[in-house]
């Protein structure tokens, strides 16, 4: 019966889509190719004379498309894949071309995310929402040269506008399936000397079970999460600005574990809390009259996470405190119209406070605390040498606590063949540091390196029927060395073992990854729009050693797609279906634990009752399809939602 309701709903949607000859003319014209973009190369530029790949996520297309969490966007885009443990505030890792979770830099404003606590310094996407504020900037490829440490897949980071003009802002609410409520609200202003903003959001669900309701599960695991942000800048003087600005969140989420006596995954009552503080403060000079640039900042992150199990003896379960605080001056020197530069300097101390479940046999655990610090050295030179070519090579120098100095380097190239046609090609390598864990736990190892890479692309994006067809392809290869694992102490003779009994982590892996990313952005008339993406995947174990070389790395399907047809109504009324598809991949490094492809299905809807006040809707996963991206764990059914979206 509810397949054939869904049926019903998707046919009398579809209905509404005309064909293409029945347009009208009056739709918003097709998005340029020249956005700007600041991760690349560490300041505003035009997409156009970037050489790495990158994928921007703007505001009104976060808006448009609904999505909650920013993982379900990202998702969305070329070589991301996505995982969830789960329902909304589970453990979400996000992999960038078959590169690891903690293997990508997460930033919002410049300010670096990653959790130094958490064993491999990664960042749990389970809490990060979306917000129609800001844009997203995925830029893939290892970046190790602009962005330090981690930066091997890639880097996402989440850039919030600068406040402008008269006192303006925007309040939304929305409710839906699943007990799903959310509430989101900002306001801000902008004039010649000060300019700030301020919002916050909310959001609650009874969610899914995360064990699998197929294999079980049945007591459903709720969420909660709860945000602040605020942004403040002050021009001093004409040459001269200061800037402040941090976001709060805190979330709960139920979460199911693995209970004795079978210690497999199943129902439980646990639970845990994510808070997580981000601050900036900065001061800017310009002088050579504005030839030069500088910015002075002190970035502070700090993540706490504890988790209960109401039914143990002792229901702490979980305890860690993870900080990263950061020094950095950054300067950008335009040397004549043809040449420009980036420079800077950073000194970042990472910070871990993290203590066991007590215990019958340890019933005060004593906590374990440590720190590391890294100090880096980058310089970029751009140059435009040709009007049609641009060429852009940098070097980065870090010193690192305990494994001592590391240099990576990239150089990529964006050349306008034609006033249609454009070729990009880059060349970047990333490094990884051991993390606080890694080094200093029950299992640590200081004498571990840092992680290694060397990744190229080349691609080309081709305009056709003026600029209303934009298509693209990329090929991308990554090889990556010297990767941490852990090592069992079980019938193990390794002399590390006496003082490790347990184990211990070692530079021990080798990986690969090739691919291809395909593009098309097409305008068919003048309100009809059609997206699509699609990405073939090949990460492998390169680890001749190890048993399972040559297989293929764990949740990482080969192939993903993704595609978009959107129609605006002369009436205000917007109306999308939306498909996303994931191939087959295994959830275990042996491949012996398979996870199905499946295919996903949206319907949106968007109404603007005025020229600030809107309607929206959508049903998700229309065709309730059951799939899992990690093995034993739920996944989000069909789900109907309404809202409303009001600006001032």
């Amino acid at each position: 019966m509810a397949s054939a309701c869904t049926l019903v709903v998707l046919s009398t949607f579809l209905l509404f889509l005309p064909p293409a000859v029945s347009v009208a003319a009056t739709a918003p014209e097709p998005r340029t190719l020249d956005r700007v973009v600041v991760t690349a190369n560490r300041i505003e530029q035009l997409q156009s004379g970037i050489g790495d790949s990158v994928t921007v996520i703007e505001p009104d297309e976060i808006r448009s498309s609904q999505r909650t969490m920013v993982a379900d966007l990202l998702a969305a885009t070329p070589g991301v894949v996505v995982s969830r443990n789960g329902g909304f505030g589970a453990v979400t890792s996000v992999r960038i071309r078959g590169a690891e979770t903690d293997q990508t830099v997460v930033l919002i404003d410049g300010v670096k995310l990653n959790d130094p606590s958490s064993v491999g310094g990664g960042y749990n996407f389970g809490h990060l929402l979306a917000n129609d504020d800001a844009r997203i900037e995925i830029l893939r490829g290892p970046q190790s040269t602009l962005w330090g440490s981690q930066a091997i897949g890639g880097v996402v980071n989440i850039v919030t506008s600068v406040p402008e003009g008269p006192l303006s802002g925007s309040l939304s609410a929305e409710g839906g399936a699943r007990g799903t409520a959310a509430l989101n609200a900002r306001a801000e202003a902008g004039g010649e000397r000060f300019a700030w903003r301020i919002g916050g959001n909310y959001l609650t669900t009874d969610g899914i079970s995360s064990f699998d309701k197929r294999f079980g599960g049945s007591e459903k695991d709720g969420y909660r999460n709860v945000g602040f942000n605020v942004r403040g800048l002050l021009k001093l003087s004409a040459a001269a600005s200061a800037e402040l600005r941090s976001t709060w969140s805190k979330g709960r989420a139920e979460f199911d574990g693995f209970p004795p006596p079978a210690y497999g995954l199943a129902d439980t009552g646990e639970y845990g809390y994510h808070e997580e503080l981000v601050a900036y403060a900065g001061l800017n000079l310009t002088a050579l009259d504005g030839r030069l640039s500088n910015r002075f900042g002190f970035a502070y992150t700090d993540t706490d996470r504890e988790d209960f199990d109401p039914s143990n003896p002792y229901p702490k379960t979980f305890d860690a405190t993870g900080r990263n605080e950061r020094w950095e001056y950054q300067g950008t020197l335009l040397l004549n119209e043809r040449w420009d530069a980036v420079f800077g300097l950073e000194s970042e101390t990472s910070q871990l406070e993290t203590i066991s479940a007590p215990s019958d046999f340890d019933p005060n655990p004593v906590p374990m605390k440590n720190d590391v610090r890294l100090d880096s050295a980058y310089a970029q030179l751009s140059t435009t040498a040709l009007k049609t070519l641009t060429l852009t090579a940098g070097l980065r120098y870090d010193d690192h606590e305990t494994f001592g100095d590391s240099t990576t380097g990239r150089a990529a190239l964006a050349w306008s063949m034609t006033p249609t046609t454009l070729v990009r090609a880059s060349y970047g390598e990333g490094f990884k540091a051991p993390t606080l864990y890694q080094l200093f736990s029950d299992y640590g190892n200081e004498a571990l390196a840092a992680e290694k890479a060397e990744g190229w692309d080349a691609g080309i994006e081709q305009r056709l029927l003026d600029g209303t067809l934009v298509v693209s392809a990329t090929y991308f290869s990554r090889d990556t060395n010297n990767m941490i694992d852990f090592v069992s102490c079980y019938g193990n003779a390794d002399p590390r073992c006496v003082t490790r009994p347990f184990g211990f982590y070692d530079n021990l892996q080798k990986t690969t990854a090739d691919g291809v990313e395909l593009g098309l952005a097409a305008q068919l008339g003048e309100r009809l729009r059609f997206t699509a993406n699609y990405t073939s995947l090949d990460a492998q174990n390169a680890t001749r050693s190890d048993a399972n070389f040559g297989r293929a790395l764990a949740r990482r399907p080969k192939q993903t797609a993704n595609a978009s047809l959107s129609y605006a109504w002369p009436i205000g009324l917007t109306t999308t279906v939306a498909v996303q598809h994931a191939g087959r991949s295994f959830d275990d490094p042996a491949n012996t634990i398979v996870l199905d492809d499946y295919t996903l299905v949206d319907l949106r809807a968007t109404y603007a009752v005025t020229r600030t006040l809107e309607i929206f809707g959508r049903l998700e996963n229309a065709f309730d399809e059951k799939y899992q991206t990690a093995a034993g764990y739920g996944s989000i059914g069909r789900g109907l939602f309404a809202g409303i979206r009001q600006a001032f």
